[in-house]
């Protein structure tokens, strides 16, 4: 499957979708949101997929929105607000959607992630980056304070942390992205696709429901109390251990063998 400003390829149960604009900075343009949706809600929907990569051709792993977009929608008769708003409910749409489906979504991230790029990496459940790699909203430089990416980077990062790079602007290099936990893991950028690879691999090796399942209460119960937390995921593990496959999974660790699991024959 493939579209002019996507690619998506399948390597068994990975899927990657890769950003397929280098020339402008894989920016995130009406088209590049709506071929975006439309993968993920299909990938997610995909028994087959068990895991999904987001990467980027060219040097450059996205450079926000499309301003160029932007200035025409500015000539509307209303001044653009209508095209304003309708684009960043798109994607804000696109963005909760990566974190929506039941598949984890790791990021691989090359060069500069800014403005609603950045927010893209902060969206994906994780992230690897290759050494060199550099991180910032940075719209206020330009007068647009990095509102809609600011609510991805204040739940992937500390808020004096997120606070300080959406006032100031200021770009963050690959090894600080990590230890503010924007990112998982800096590796060389030889070593980029293998490492995410196998992080990929790993993560599709692991029963598929269980995942799910604990993608799913993974978000979900970030916004409750403490109490509501553990009584919704306490629900949530009675169901998982009714799964046979998880019955199954104990029997083989208890009998120290692999674990036959139907759920890994779809």
């Amino acid at each position: 499957m493939a579209g002019r400003c996507l690619l998506i390829d399948r390597d068994g149960p990975v899927a990657t979708v890769t950003l397929n604009v280098p020339e402008r900075l894989n920016v995130l343009s009406e088209e590049m949101l709506g071929a975006l949706q439309s993968a993920l809600d299909d990938l997610g929907g995909d028994p087959a997929v068990r895991c999904v990569v987001l990467g980027a051709a060219g040097s450059i792993f996205c450079a926000g929105h499309d301003l160029r977009e932007m200035t025409e929608g500015r000539q509307a008769a209303d001044g653009g607000k209508a095209y304003f708003a309708d684009i960043f409910a798109r994607c804000a749409r696109m963005m909760m959607t990566i974190q929506a489906i039941p598949k984890p979504v790791i990021a691989r991230v090359q060069g500069a992630a800014v403005a609603a790029g950045c927010q893209l990496v902060a969206s994906c459940d994780m992230a690897v980056v290759a050494r060199g790699g550099r991180f910032g909203v940075n719209g206020v430089n330009i007068g647009l304070f990095c509102s809609t990416p600011m609510v991805a980077l204040t739940r992937s990062v500390g808020q004096k942390h997120a606070f300080e790079m959406l006032t100031t602007g200021r770009i963050v290099e690959a090894e600080e992205a990590e230890s503010m936990g924007l990112v998982n893991e800096v590796v060389e950028q030889e070593m980029l696709d293998q490492r995410v690879s196998e992080l990929a691999g790993v993560v599709a090796s692991k029963l598929s429901t269980a995942v799910t399942t604990g993608k799913q209460a993974f978000y979900q119960q970030a916004g409750m109390s403490l109490e509501e937390a553990y009584r919704f995921t306490g629900d949530v593990m009675v169901r998982n251990m009714l799964n046979h496959d998880t019955e199954e999974g104990i029997s083989a660790f208890l009998e120290k063998r692999p674990p036959a699991w139907a759920d890994q024959r779809l």
